[in-house]
């Protein structure tokens, strides 16, 4: 079996391989939280909205690990469904709640964090969305990202590479390098940008879990011929971080 316990992920070594792949919506989830945790100041008793939190394992991730109150916000993913992947790990604490990123069921200033992992590339690109999402943080509240990026911006490039094309398509355009997210964000004064940067490992822990998932599911993952064409050339992950300023 692939391995999947990492010593720079030693939070994440805790939780069970089969449950993780059962809830597989794309790259390891917990690797990417935890790193991204690390640009964070995630407290017991904090209510934190996990946007686009898909079967739920990020939010079982924060509530155990952090103490954090969570509120499971996803689209696709029915919550009863979540309720049900989360009870398999007896966890109190999380919410589940079916949300589209632009009419979230929230009053503002409701939250201390928002915490969004591979899924922000759906929305947050937008140049108003990022004044949208705030308005439901807390001054001083924390803003945390993980989503998929690129080592060059495809405007730099001038073309898609063809295996990233292959797979995605036109949306590899909301792939974006740690520069672009910093300046998208700066530029607006609404947060300040505490963390922006690329995962030296991004590309190399996608393959590995792209490679679990095959594994598991007995059938060729759709993201293992992108990932192996690429090797780690423009295929990583951005860690963004920022705060609102306080009141």
């Amino acid at each position: 079996m692939v391995e999947l316990k990492r010593d720079e992920y030693p939070r994440s070594n805790g939780y069970d391989a089969e449950w993780l792949l059962n809830g597989d919506m794309g790259p390891h989830p917990l690797w990417l939280l935890e790193d991204l945790a690390n640009d964070l100041d995630l407290r017991p008793g904090m209510r934190v909205l996990d946007l686009g939190s898909g079967k739920g394992s990020t939010s079982v991730f924060l509530a155990k690990e952090y103490g954090v109150q969570v509120w499971a916000a996803d689209l696709w993913i029915e919550p009863s469904e979540a309720a049900a992947h989360i009870a398999s790990q007896e966890m109190d604490g999380v919410v589940p709640v079916k949300a589209e990123a632009h009419a979230l069921p929230f009053a503002q200033g409701f939250f201390d964090a928002i915490v969004c992992i591979d899924a922000y590339e759906y929305f947050g690109t937008a140049d108003g969305y990022l004044a949208y999402l705030v308005q439901f943080l807390k001054p001083g509240g924390q803003l945390g990202v993980a989503t998929p990026a690129l080592r060059t911006e495809i405007r730099d490039l001038g073309y898609i590479p063809d295996h990233i094309k292959k797979l995605v398509g036109w949306e590899a355009i909301a792939w974006h390098t740690a520069d672009w997210w910093r300046f998208q964000w700066e530029i607006t004064e609404l947060v300040e940008v505490t963390a922006a940067r690329l995962q030296d490992s991004g590309w190399h822990d996608w393959l590995t879990w792209a490679q679990a998932v095959s594994e598991h599911r007995g059938n060729r993952d759709g993201a293992l011929d992108m990932l192996e064409a690429d090797q780690g050339e423009y295929l990583t992950f951005a860690i963004l971080a920022a705060r609102k300023p306080a009141a």
